[in-house]
């Protein structure tokens, strides 16, 4: 009994790992789509664009420094376009 369960329980990974592989990609690009929105949200100021949730997110500074880096090369800047941050 034991070993049907297992053997079903591994089936039913493996039906839901086929229906999820197509959309991974949408899924990755939308997950990352959405990061530099938020990105963009929490240094608008820096770039000139008022930002209305300024108080709210000077909370997160200190943990998104870390992934700006691999922002900006993502959008194809060789060095940080924010003359107060230093990542590079």
């Amino acid at each position: 009994m034991a070993e049907r369960k297992l053997t079903l329980k591994k089936l039913m990974e493996f039906y839901d790992e086929v229906l999820s592989l197509p959309h991974q990609a949408e899924v990755k690009r939308e997950i990352r789509d959405e990061d530099d929105l938020f990105l963009l949200l929490c240094f608008s100021e820096l770039l000139g664009i008022p930002n209305p949730v300024s108080y709210y997110t000077l909370e997160l500074y200190p943990q998104m420094i870390e992934r700006f880096h691999d922002w900006h090369l993502r959008m194809g800047m060789d060095k940080s376009p924010l003359t107060g941050i230093r990542c590079c």
